[in-house]
């Protein structure tokens, strides 16, 4: 056992608590935490993860990371530069955003006169054809009301009223298919509106949120490198340990239970789905560890 992994268990037992306990609590398997207590870091996914679970095994039994990782340094695998993925952090580079803005402003001026031509050409067009319009309407005007003399003229009066008495008989029918497939209409808009995820509460790495007004919770994880995921439901039970890899998803019906708690590995790396939609996390994603846990509350879709 090394300095670094006694140190650790002492802590670990000041506090009361068995292996199983802290697996619990840091949702971190327990032949990693076994490995690092006995100082044994063969059987971690690398050494971004060992570096990863010490730091959480330390803030669960009481123990600062920082002194931690500075006293025993030579024992904690150091995580080189290149071995840290290069989507870790989404957002563009200065450069690349101020070079992007200089070529938008050199654009905009010759966008404004060509805007400015569009709408003058538009302008002329509306008019004459307003004018030529105005001219049809009165020469159409003129010949259906010929029309109209003549024929009412040339009509006997009880094809006429045969005629009418069809056309009643028909508008209900029409209007009432109108009528359901507004109604339908309204009922499919008001089950898109009807499903909620709102984020309840945000502390330290986790985020917590709650889904409603839907009777489906399915989840899909999904990975644009690799991301050491971990899937439980309220009960803690195991439904999925691994890392995904770049193009590789796992997907989950939670639909009857009332929790998923998911632990990403690396969220700069991993895309979250719910209900074909995906979910935005609540901490930026150069928090590489984060645990995001979902409550459920199931609600008919009738």
């Amino acid at each position: 056992m090394s300095e670094l992994g006694k140190r650790l268990r002492d802590a670990r037992e000041s506090q009361g608590y068995s292996l199983d306990d802290l697996q619990r609590i840091t949702k971190i398997q327990k032949r990693y935490l076994t490995g690092i207590e006995e100082g044994s870091y063969d059987s971690m996914p690398g050494k971004f993860y060992v570096r990863a679970f010490i730091k959480q095994y330390c803030e669960a039994v009481g123990l600062p990371p920082e002194e931690i990782f500075e006293e025993y340094k030579s024992e904690i695998p150091v995580t080189q530069h290149e071995e840290i993925p290069d989507s870790l952090s989404r957002v563009q580079t200065r450069k690349t955003v101020f070079e992007s803005s200089s070529k938008v402003l050199d654009f905009i001026p010759t966008l404004l006169i060509v805007v400015v031509i569009i709408g003058i050409l538009f302008i002329a067009w509306f008019f004459l054809s307003g004018k030529m319009g105005n001219n049809d309407a009165a020469d159409n005007d003129t010949n259906k009301n010929s029309q109209v003399a003549v024929d009412e003229k040339d009509v006997p009066k009880e094809a006429d009223d045969s005629k009418k008495s069809a056309d009643n008989k028909e508008k209900p029918a029409a209007d009432k298919d109108k009528k359901q497939d507004k109604e339908a209409d309204s009922n499919d808009t008001k089950k898109e509106d009807a499903q909620t995820l709102e984020q309840t509460s945000v502390q330290g790495y986790k985020t917590t949120y709650e889904l409603k007004g839907t009777d489906q919770f399915d989840l899909t994880l999904s990975a644009d490198g690799d991301s050491w995921i971990g899937v439980y439901n309220e009960d803690d039970k195991v439904l999925f340990e691994g890392t995904l890899t770049k193009g590789s998803e796992e997907d989950f019906d939670f639909s009857g239970e009332s929790q998923a708690y998911l632990i990403i590995g690396n969220a700069a790396n991993t895309v979250i789905t719910l209900n074909g939609d995906e979910v935005e996390y609540g901490i930026p994603t150069d928090v590489v560890r984060q645990d995001v846990i979902i409550n459920y509350s199931k609600e008919s879709s009738e």
